[in-house]
């Protein structure tokens, strides 16, 4: 079972929206605009939505958006991740939650990124950060303003609203940090290791959250949780903080650049490479875990639990690795353990009569034991592939199965679109905030939009591949490989150089479909030849999360939460981040910037419920 990893692909960030900002866009179709004229139109709009807020008219709120545009609330108005599209819709949905929130003070921070006149999606654009309050707390928000060609006012096309902190239970940082009185100067008494040894101990509480999975999204809501006041405790059955990615193949590195990819509250030192490897990734998670001060117990597997409807508490098993068990009864689980859970070996003809050696793709760390030798690996995603370029650095004849359809992009330049918005350069929080206030439909078109100039920028590249008869698509509408991640967690590779390889031969290339089974010596091809090797290597996927639901909570939790991951009905992840059919079950999974971004919401709504502002879903959603 992976603990909080699916893949290298988990590492992918969350959204873009095409293309980038540009600097004095002429946004009315006169001259460019000044810095200070796009924040006056911002800080005009907000003062009217905010009027038309407060008299509860959802046509004078309808008035200020463009026919077409879009609404997404993060936690704010809704406490779910939700969308609206269309004037109507959305002056509706305002309407229908203002007399509960209280949504006031709309504003231009002056410390966040300034309002600005950029081009999204073909758009020119002045978008706006803002802030704003709540009877909860306070919240940020994006704005995108456009001019009418019909009438010259100007509207919104998109409104994005979040939660940004609770009320009384602010995140404790910069001015609001500990003071340390507890023990600083303490002499005679317990100092700081001393009181550090007693909390991970857990000897005399139970933790309020159990976080399963111990890398980056683990590491991520336990951070968040720990700075709002939730104890929290975090297992990982490996001996080490980081051993997911530390025992992963030898030559692994990160396939996104390093200014994405900061866990909550601690960047990466800028002498840092571009693109991190396993093993230094590993180390800082160990070491952000000591720093964050996060309550660890590594080395120990969480193996089941049951539920207690009276109490509102699990009772969960937690393995150690001499075999021993504890018992621990916190109000919340958290899984962390990645996109997916359990190796899938397929039950593929022949597979139990080869005589040479196979393993699955978690298993592989590197192809130095096998030179000389010949090896298959079954699977053409980014894992495939990077496990073919190991073997055959090592010297070892090497050849891809293909057995569906593959998106291949290329990591530099056309993956790095995806970290558009994060070139830009400002503060991380403010890009971060922009990529969470896309909604699904806008998400879904900036992905066309840039898989048509990564297609262009690879398309060298491609036309080789189909030279060769590699089966390559840009996923079922054209929204590239970003959105395969989304919906099943892989079918793409994000390319280290294996394309090159295969082009000119270098690799083999061997389609599924020309084989009727698997033999002794290798393959036996439908032809009657047999293609040798000492090695099969099984890049074939993983269980998704909810069969790791199965397995420790049992099929009844399992069939009531429903998948996880994948896009569900209103075109969000299935149950990611948020509330569940279940009380007290969570999931949190992605790549660093996903998990960075999404356990700030993932937090607030644990501590929402913990001061009793926010229900188990399916009950009144909230209550003051």
């Amino acid at each position: 079972m992976r603990s909080d990893l699916s893949s290298l692909d988990a590492a992918l960030p969350t959204t873009v929206e095409g293309t980038a900002a540009t600097k004095d866009v002429p946004v009315s179709g006169g001259a460019p605009e000044t810095t200070e004229q796009a924040r006056r139109r911002a800080e005009t709009w907000l003062h009217g939505f905010e009027d038309a807020l407060r008299s509860g008219d959802a046509t004078r709120i309808s008035r200020l958006f463009h026919a077409e545009c879009h609404w997404r609330d993060v936690l704010a108005f809704t406490w779910h991740f939700s969308s609206a599209q269309g004037r109507d819709a959305i002056a509706k949905a305002l309407v229908a939650e203002q007399d509960r929130v209280d949504a006031r003070a709309f504003h231009v921070p002056n410390a966040r990124l300034q309002p600005r006149t950029v081009t999204r999606l073909g758009v020119d654009s002045v978008e706006a950060i803002f802030a704003f309050e709540t009877t909860f707390g306070t919240g940020a928000g994006l704005l995108r303003l456009s001019t009418s060609r019909d009438d010259g006012e100007t509207r919104a096309w998109l409104l994005s609203t979040t939660l940004e902190s609770l009320r009384g239970h602010e995140e404790r940082v910069g001015a609001n940090r500990p003071s340390g009185a507890a023990y600083s100067r303490n002499f005679g008494g317990d100092n700081w290791a001393d009181m550090r040894r007693r909390a991970i101990a857990y000897e005399d509480r139970n933790p309020t959250v159990l976080v399963i999975g111990g890398a980056q999204a683990g590491l991520s809501i336990a951070a968040r949780l720990n700075q709002l006041g939730v104890d929290t405790l975090v297992v990982e059955r490996w001996n080490r903080i980081g051993d997911s990615w530390r025992r992963r193949y030898h030559s692994l590195a990160l396939h996104n650049s390093t200014h994405i990819n900061h866990l909550p509250y601690m960047d990466f030192p800028p002498t840092w490479p571009l693109y991190i490897p396993k093993d230094m990734l590993a180390n800082w998670f160990e070491f952000y875990a000591d720093a964050m001060e996060i309550n660890c117990w590594v080395g120990t597997e969480f193996v089941g639990g049951s539920w207690d409807e009276d109490e509102g508490r699990w009772t969960a098993r937690l393995r150690r690795a001499d075999g021993s068990e504890r018992v621990v009864r916190p109000r919340h689980l958290v899984f962390a353990n990645g996109v997916s859970s359990f190796p899938m070996v397929p039950n593929l003809p022949g597979l139990g009569e080869f005589a040479g050696e196979i393993m699955h793709a978690e298993e592989f760390n590197t192809g130095a034991a096998w030179t000389g030798k010949r090896a298959l690996v079954l699977g053409t995603g980014s894992s495939g592939n990077d496990i073919a370029l190991d073997l055959h650095s090592n010297g070892v004849r090497t050849a891809l199965i293909q057995r569906g359809s593959t998106t291949v992009v290329s990591i530099d330049p056309s993956a790095r679109l995806n970290e558009s918005v994060w070139d830009e350069g400002g503060a991380l929080d403010d890009s971060d905030l922009i990529v969470a206030s896309a909604p699904p439909a806008l998400v879904i078109a900036g992905y066309k939009a840039v898989t048509k100039r990564m297609a262009k920028l690879d398309e060298n590249l491609i036309a080789g591949l189909k030279a060769i008869g590699f089966k390559h698509d840009f996923g079922d509408d054209e929204t590239g490989h970003q959105m395969k991640y989304f919906r099943r967690g892989g079918g793409y590779n994000l390319d280290a150089g294996s394309s090159a390889l295969l082009i000119k031969g270098e690799l083999g290339l061997l389609q599924y479909d020309r084989i009727e089974r698997f033999v002794a010596k290798g393959v036996r091809l439908k032809d009657g030849t047999t293609v040798s090797a000492d090695l099969i290597v099984l890049a074939t996927g993983y269980y998704p999360q909810e069969e790791l639901v199965r397995r420790t909570l049992g099929e009844e939790m399992a069939q009531r939460i429903g998948p996880v991951w994948g896009i569900d009905k209103d075109g969000e992840l299935g149950n990611m981040y948020k509330r569940t059919p279940q009380p007290g079950v969570w999931f949190i999974a992605g790549g660093l910037p996903q998990c960075r971004i999404n356990s700030k919401y993932l937090a607030l709504q644990i501590k929402a419920m913990e001061i009793g502002i926010l229900q188990p879903l399916g009950t009144n959603d909230h209550r003051a």
